[in-house]
């Protein structure tokens, strides 16, 4: 039965992609010690990957030559670290070298048992300055505790199509991990709290720490009020997630009105979507059961 759980939104500065590992999981190790009822923790984008530390004109060969897949030791080790501490574990997100040699970023997501239970590829990299090539699949993980949750990097939340199908997959709430160094932060904070209000989620978006990243990671609720929002420093936002609160507000509507998902009766004709060379199928629009990818 679902119930509430309490995520971790940990806002931190990125690890040197050499050898990150050891210094994750003391920063694990120490978030949980210091917050004691946690059982998810959420990193941000790239997170194990950072190359800030290297001349700007060579951080993408960097990042290229720190990826891995997805059977690699290093994505075992993180998986041993969410074991350790029996917590479901999201690292943000690092390079992937996938079966057929592309580069992808990609988040992934562990089980308390330490098993990588979802993985998900980026499908809107910040172009041109991010070398990555874009996923093409939308990832939900079923989540016993909250039924379901969605996958998104960063620059994914600037595309409503984005936060709209996890929503319609079954997702409760939306783990948009991101690395923002650019100026449109502010931005990104009302997009959180817009794509929470008209898919009735809850946006979670952790962001990377001052003086790479804007920080400013905010946890928003199925209304879109914000529970938490960080400075620019390291922090940690802890947040409780309720999926009656999202059924709550599918059911009577957001602030009693708007019940977003109950637009259409199933005789209604369909709309056309010229941009997609699709249409909005009334008899499709209801939000689905979560639909688990591994």
């Amino acid at each position: 039965m679902s119930h509430i759980i309490t995520a971790g939104l940990a806002q931190r500065l990125p690890l040197p992609a050499e050898n990150p590992l050891q210094a994750f999981a003391e920063d694990v190790a120490a978030t949980v010690q210091r917050h004691s009822n946690l059982q998810m923790l959420i990193y941000p984008e790239l997170h194990l990957h950072g190359t800030e530390h290297l001349p700007v004109e060579d951080r993408s060969a960097a990042l290229e030559a720190a990826a891995v897949s997805l059977d690699d030791p290093f994505v075992s080790a993180i998986g041993a670290i969410a074991a350790k501490h029996q917590i479901w574990l999201c690292p943000g997100s690092i390079g992937e070298r996938d079966a057929e040699g592309s580069f992808r970023n990609t988040q992934l997501l562990f089980a308390p048992d330490g098993t990588l239970v979802a993985h998900y590829r980026k499908m809107f990299p910040w172009r041109p300055y991010e070398p990555h090539l874009p996923g093409t699949e939308f990832v939900v993980a079923e989540v016993p505790e909250v039924g379901a949750v969605g996958l998104s990097i960063c620059y994914d939340s600037w595309f409503p199509e984005h936060s709209r199908h996890l929503a319609w997959m079954g997702a409760n709430a939306i783990l948009n991990v991101v690395k923002t160094t650019s100026e449109d932060r502010e931005q990104e904070l009302v997009l959180a709290r817009a794509n929470a209000i008209v898919n009735q989620v809850y946006m979670l978006s952790v962001n990377c720490a001052h003086p790479v990243g804007r920080g400013r990671s905010i946890a928003v609720d199925p209304e879109g009020i914000v529970l938490g929002e960080a400075g620019l420093g390291e922090d940690t936002l802890v947040v409780r997630i309720d999926p009656a609160a999202v059924q709550k507000v599918r059911d009577h509507g957001t602030a009693g009105t708007n019940r977003v998902w109950s637009q259409f009766q199933p005789d209604d004709a369909s709309i056309k979507l010229p941009l997609y060379s699709g249409e909005l199928d009334p008899a499709r629009w209801t939000p689905q059961q979560p639909q688990s990818r591994s």
